[in-house]
């Protein structure tokens, strides 16, 4: 089975526009500065940053990113 990551809204919806194959593409596609995917792989302290302004805007917009399977549902980890 193949595995992407995308939005969730505060509603539940799935939003397509961001799917990507990792959390980090996801995260890139949405934060509105742009950070140097080489950078974000080697620098604590960058990844720090980028964190940070992600967190804010899932925060406002109150998103999540989650993981979809290949139906495009939400796949759902058991804690």
């Amino acid at each position: 089975m193949s595995a992407a990551w995308t939005i969730e809204d505060r509603d539940g919806h799935l939003l397509p526009d961001f799917a990507c194959p990792s959390r980090l593409e996801v995260g890139m596609k949405i934060v509105p500065a742009r950070f140097d995917a080489f950078r974000l792989q080697v620098s604590s302290s960058y990844r720090e940053m980028f964190d940070r302004a992600l967190r804010e805007v899932l925060l406002r917009e109150g998103w999540q990113i989650v993981q979809v399977g290949a139906a495009g549902k939400r796949i759902r980890w058991s804690a």
